[in-house]
């Protein structure tokens, strides 16, 4: 996660979490950043008490992925620091398959994210060549149709975001690829989408409530849609981006989304909760411009006092390290 320069001045409201088919799930993201943060095996029975049956991890890790077997709770799995090999090497990618999926059976892969908001252009450059290895020895381990291999890009790839109606990806050069790659394998584009972030930088202008999913907000309207939460205006520029891009089919998975309880502007336990509980309460229902299930994680499940960057990073946790609520959240 990291600070998205966000240009929208529009709204965000209330949002109910309805369950939905498996394929169409709630996830958490898990991070571990943090040097209390529980075990495994129990990380992974609060999120089955909890009925949490989709997880994000930022890199594999064999007792986490031990822990995941079995379960049938879906994982949408990081390469980490692996990706300039994957780049480099086919028989790199193989290798990395071998020992990090099918070495797994038991674990319900759903993505793999070739990089996660690589925004450096040497970096960038290496995604869509790790992309294209790693897609071949899916399908060479014979995994091709069950796992999916995207990357997962900030929301600030896309700009003139208000209204939704304006949006278009920044750097076609860089993205064009990345969605025709996605297009052949039809798998969806992972985006981060923080309201927290366009709220912070421009609160003059956005409008706490639209943020937080409170209800009373004000609406706007775009092209025949009405718009009463950011989140929503955030995905549909999304949406409006890939269809100027001549990728309307190609699907959109909410890789991150929260809000933190301490320690930035607006952060706090009341502000967290009604973003994430909105949050889950509405993404079963879509946005305007793409009405269904919303596929979308939740960072992050703990907070993680070991995280870089603004002290509010260390405070995105649903749960404090002890698994106690960091505040009241139902799923």
């Amino acid at each position: 996660m990291a600070k998205q320069g966000v240009d929208v001045a529009v709204a965000l409201v209330l949002v109910a979490f309805a369950a939905f088919p498996a394929v169409h799930s709630i996830g958490v993201c898990n991070g571990v950043l943090g040097n209390d943060l529980p075990a495994p095996s129990d990380v992974v029975k609060l999120y089955q008490s909890k009925g949490i049956n989709a997880m994000r991890i930022y890199e594999p890790e064999g007792n986490v992925l031990n822990a995941l077997s079995g379960t049938g709770i879906a994982v949408l799995m990081d390469v980490g620091k692996a990706l300039p090999s994957l780049a480099s090497s086919s028989s790199a990618a193989a290798a990395w398959v071998k020992a990090n999926v099918s070495s797994f059976p038991g674990v319900s892969f759903r993505y793999i994210a070739v990089g996660n908001e690589v925004i450096d252009s040497a970096g960038q450059k290496t995604i869509l060549p790790a992309m294209r290895n790693v897609q071949a020895a899916l399908v060479a381990a014979g995994l091709g149709g069950s796992v999916k291999v995207s990357t997962s890009v900030r929301f600030d790839v896309v700009k003139d975001t208000s209204p939704p109606s304006n949006g278009v990806f920044a750097d076609t050069s860089f993205m064009g690829p990345i969605l025709e790659f996605l297009a052949s394998t039809g798998a969806p584009l992972l985006v981060n989408v923080y309201p927290y972030f366009a709220y912070e930088k421009d609160p003059k202008n956005i409008q706490l409530n639209f943020a937080t999913f409170v209800p009373g907000s004000t609406t706007v309207n775009d092209n025949g849609l009405t718009y009463t939460n950011l989140f929503d205006a955030m995905v549909d520029s999304i949406y409006t981006a890939l269809a100027k891009a001549g990728r309307p089919g190609v699907k959109v998975v909410i890789s991150e989304s929260g809000w933190p309880s301490d320690e930035g502007f607006g952060a706090t336990a009341q502000n967290a909760r009604a973003y994430n509980q909105g949050l889950i309460n509405h993404v079963g229902n879509g946005t305007p411009k793409r009405p269904g299930p919303l596929e979308t994680y939740i960072f992050a499940m703990f907070n993680e006092n070991k995280k870089d960057g603004e002290k509010s990073e260390k405070h995105f946790g649903l749960f404090n390290p002890d698994m106690s609520p960091a505040y009241s959240i139902t799923f």
